[in-house]
């Protein structure tokens, strides 16, 4: 499955890979990621800031109710937002955090820190027998294994916006246009449900939801509201990254002096960072999987980020990318064998399923890349 490795390559500025879903390339090898870090520069951002306070002022509370979602992990994109929606354009926001499956104690700290730095906040912990059923299911047919909170990150917020009677929410940055993939939203300020059952899911949902074989009763967290549940309530979902030029490490430092943030000790799994991706334990086996799946790993999308910003260069970065990509999470498999009730010939299995054999090969007992980055 995937790449044949004679079609394989790396974006000449930011080395993402040829293999990453929805990416394209221009005449120079720059992906689309690179292309769009060229266009904010001389992008109309006062028309977006325009565009933005018309959305605010459209949904802005006059009676002391929420008036929007944000969308919060405790890390610093989450935290950013928030900041913003709140303190800088005077909304009502309510933050919504839908707990993961193996959350980190860093992770549950960073949480505190935000909600205690002055934030109205819910958390919505889905049935977690229910989640640990669709992670399983989805680790081993759609090749994410946080498949069950992937989906109530996305259905969850949008339940509770509709319960509360809120129609704007807020996610932090478009994946896509930022770091390479679907352009489709680079210039469209709001999508819709479809679109998250596309692109985010990877139009997965309802062959693990199938294969979970869990009724209707224990999905509400899991499933996108129907139209007749919407009752023609006009959502208006949009990426906060659409409005200003989106830097990550700028809403680390944000959510660092303004929300309590605190970085891991070390690295972290699979890369050279510490302040980003800290809530779950899965998160390291995620990358790993999509190491295995494309060729590139965490490391490579941190890079990436930091070439962008014009804080690495294209050389240091291969460096790092050699170093650290396609780190084995030995740290967590007993957790791992435990939270899915695998063996672990069964874990390996699942891993083998989705190991791009035209990009690796194994030798004892680990899958090795038969490509050197470049």
């Amino acid at each position: 499955m995937g790449e044949r490795v004679s079609e394989v390559f790396w974006c000449t500025n930011c080395l993402n890979m040829s293999t990453r879903p929805r990416v394209s390339f221009d005449h120079r090898g720059w992906c689309n990621a690179c292309q769009w870090m060229e266009e904010k520069k001389t992008l109309d951002w006062d028309s977006r800031k325009r565009e933005l306070h018309e959305l605010l002022a459209k949904h802005k509370s006059t009676d002391g109710r929420f008036d929007c979602v944000t969308t919060v992990s405790g890390g610093k994109d989450g935290s950013y937002v928030s900041y913003n929606v709140q303190n800088v354009y005077g909304m009502n926001p309510v933050a919504i955090t839908v707990t993961p499956a193996l959350p980190l104690e860093i992770g549950n700290r960073n949480l505190k820190n935000f909600i205690d730095s002055g934030y109205n906040h819910l958390q919505v912990n889905a049935d977690p027998k229910v989640m640990r059923i669709l992670n399983r299911e989805g680790f081993i047919l759609t090749g994410f294994p946080y498949f069950g909170w992937l989906m109530a990150m996305q259905a969850a917020p949008i339940r509770m916006a509709v319960n509360l009677g809120i129609s704007l929410i807020f996610y932090g940055e478009d994946g896509e246009v930022e770091y390479g993939g679907s352009t489709a939203l680079k210039n469209k300020a709001i999508y819709d449900i479809d679109f998250m059952r596309k692109i985010y899911l990877e139009g997965g949902q309802d062959k693990v939801l199938k294969a979970s074989g869990l009724p209707m009763e224990k999905l509400f967290f899991f499933m996108f509201p129907t139209d007749k549940e919407l009752g023609g309530r006009p959502l208006e979902i949009a990426h906060w990254s659409y409005f200003e030029s989106w830097d990550p490490y700028r809403n680390y430092l944000v959510a660092k002096e303004h929300c309590g943030l605190e970085e891991a000790e070390a690295s972290n799994s699979g890369t050279f960072t510490n302040f980003a991706q800290n809530d779950q334990a899965l998160y390291a086996l995620h990358t790993y999987v999509m190491y295995l799946k494309f060729g590139f790993g965490r490391a490579t999308q941190d890079v990436g980020i930091e070439i962008r910003r014009g804080a690495m260069s294209r050389e240091q970065g291969v460096q790092l990318v050699r170093l650290y990509d396609g780190h084995y999470p030995e740290d967590f498999i007993e957790l791992y064998l435990d939270y899915y009730g695998m063996t672990r010939d069964e874990f390996d299995s699942a891993l083998d399923r989705w190991a791009n054999k035209h990009l690796f090969e194994k030798k004892s007992g680990r899958w090795v890349p038969n490509f050197e980055v470049k």
